[in-house]
């Protein structure tokens, strides 16, 4: 196997917040975006809460939703620029860590961070 000059270091972040984190979007968009089809009434407390959020705060809500798709927006341009200081050079490299960013934030972020290239990685 060839030894990679760290231009295409990607590292995916753990399943647990893969999971975690398109549950608890997909829940928030789901009750932002389309609450009329949402089953509160299965969800006991949660639900009854998530309503009341809904019934009385349903524009912060929504504002909040658009907040949390810039700041996740940013973050994947922020990987971007991350990748160009650590020297990840492919072209498909950089975009998983658009995308990964993008989708799962910080989570997926401080991976790249604690990348050192400059350090070979011990095992």
């Amino acid at each position: 196997m060839a030894k990679s000059d760290g231009g295409d270091f990607f590292q995916r972040t753990s399943l647990f917040w893969i999971v975690s984190v398109t549950l608890g979007v997909g829940h928030y968009t789901w009750i932002v975006f389309a609450p009329e089809s949402f089953p509160f009434q299965y969800l006991g407390p949660y639900g009854t809460f998530c309503r009341y959020l809904l019934d009385n705060h349903a524009d912060f809500l929504y504002k909040g939703w658009w907040v949390a798709f810039a700041i996740h927006f940013f973050e994947g341009l922020y990987s971007l620029k991350l990748c160009s200081d650590k020297g990840i050079t492919s072209v498909a490299t950089r975009c998983l860590w658009f995308v990964q960013s993008f989708l799962f934030g910080i989570l997926s972020l401080r991976l790249l961070l604690k990348h050192d290239p400059k350090r070979p990685k011990q095992h």
